[in-house]
């Protein structure tokens, strides 16, 4: 017997029926930070500070974030000149 349950809601509403809490504006201020230091307004260091604290990822994840950062970097300064 094979048995389909199709359930039809938005992201937001499965969110709140499973009781996971509402991220939206933590995921607005690191894509906000994430843009400062693309433009060059905020240092890589301090964006790594806040990834540490937020979620303690190990020394291969925060090589990873440095990686992006450099590498979002070196695309900014080149898009400026």
């Amino acid at each position: 017997m094979k048995v389909t349950i199709e359930i039809d809601c938005t992201p937001d509403e499965a969110r709140r029926a499973m009781g996971l809490p509402d991220l939206t504006p933590l995921h607005d201020q690191y894509v906000a930070m994430m843009q400062e230091v693309m433009q060059g307004k905020v240092q890589p260091e301090l964006l790594e500070g806040m990834l540490k604290s937020w979620a303690p990822m190990g020394d291969a994840g925060m090589k990873f974030w440095r990686q992006m950062l450099d590498s979002a970097g070196t695309i900014g300064a080149a898009s400026k000149g």
